[in-house]
């Protein structure tokens, strides 16, 4: 009777998991343009713009020659964020992928992450309204790593399944507007909102600057002719009121909107607002971002009432805090 040698045999991984590297670019993109929770704030010209801001930490995983899952992140010291130049950010995945290949997708990150001395991940989430279609897995993984959400923010939307009804304040408003003879106009110079209604207002009002100087604003526009859309309302040749919409496939979001000091009187920004929302009704949401504020633990009560005098509703905005380490409390399978 021959005795073989016992061997401990590793069962070879499925998935391989690498840093973004620039001649992943092309690769990266198209698969942005089918991922199922995708929007074209993750295509890397939209990433690289403030690339010299923070340490990137992109992530492809592979399954043989194909990208499976993509992750958009930057590091700092032994943390790991998905991605704190961007507004939302998760692991995202293609239409058809099971769960099972997403918990054992999401090991294999986590493990690569602790393996290379990241001891924390933090995801800012995507909010639901932006996935192409039903996309809950993130949810299951995080509950089965023991995840801890940190902050959760209020975040409004229009339901533009719904009919859109605006409530009597609105409606009042918008009659003295068109009574004042306001117009709204799309336009692609971002300076003159920049300079004389939107640095002006936030800087009285919370001493801050725009994530975006004008001139990245316009760079992004012609990158994304199609995503980033300028609309300014006027009474006459006076500027009254501006709002920055960046457009997906699933929801149009009012991402800067400023009216100036007489904006009350004029009503200049409730007639952009149902200007945008009626333009873009065939979108599923019509987003106005959050209304919170001290990491999701104060509501600005005016920003909500005014956001859903319009007919926004709440969804929410979580973020969420990994522990790397606990990446063995994956193996269910």
């Amino acid at each position: 009777m021959c005795n073989f040698p016992k061997f401990l045999l590793h069962p070879v991984k499925q998935y391989q998991v690498r840093l973004y590297q620039p001649q992943d670019f092309s690769n990266w993109n198209t698969f942005i343009s089918v991922a199922k929770n995708a929007t074209f704030l993750f295509h890397r010209n939209f990433m690289d713009y403030h690339s010299d801001r923070f340490d990137d930490y992109s992530l492809l995983v592979f399954d043989g020659e194909k990208v499976v899952a993509v992750l958009p992140a930057n590091r700092v010291g032994d943390t790991v964020y998905s991605h704190q130049g961007l507004s939302y950010g998760g692991l995202l995945v293609q239409d058809e992928i099971r769960i099972k290949d997403y918990v054992l997708i999401f090991k294999e990150v986590m493990l690569f992450l602790n393996s290379n001395g990241i001891s924390n991940f933090e995801m800012k989430n995507l909010p639901k309204i932006y996935n192409q279609t039903i996309a809950d897995e993130q949810d299951y993984v995080a509950f089965l790593m023991k995840s801890m959400i940190y902050r959760t923010d209020v975040y409004l939307a229009i339901d533009m399944q719904k009919k859109y009804k605006p409530n009597r304040n609105r409606t009042r408003a918008l009659k003295i507007a068109s009574e004042l003879g306001v117009e709204v106009k799309e336009e692609t110079k971002y300076s003159i909102f920049w300079n004389q209604i939107l640095i002006p207002n936030l800087n009285d009002r919370f001493g801050v600057n725009p994530v975006h100087s004008s001139t990245e604003i316009e760079k992004l526009a012609t990158l994304f002719p199609e995503n980033i859309k300028l609309f300014n309302a006027y009474q006459g040749s006076e500027l009254k009121a501006g709002v920055v919409m960046f457009i997906n496939q699933t929801v149009a979001h009012f991402q800067y909107s400023s009216g100036g000091s007489d904006r009350n009187d004029t009503a200049a920004l409730d007639v952009l607002f149902d200007f945008i929302i009626k333009k873009y009704s065939h979108k599923k949401y019509v987003s106005f971002g959050s209304c919170s504020e001290e990491n999701g633990l104060k509501l600005n009560e005016g920003l909500s009432y005014w956001k859903e005098s319009f007919g926004a509703a709440t969804t929410v905005q979580s973020f969420q805090k990994y522990q790397t380490s606990n990446y063995p409390l994956l193996d269910i399978i």
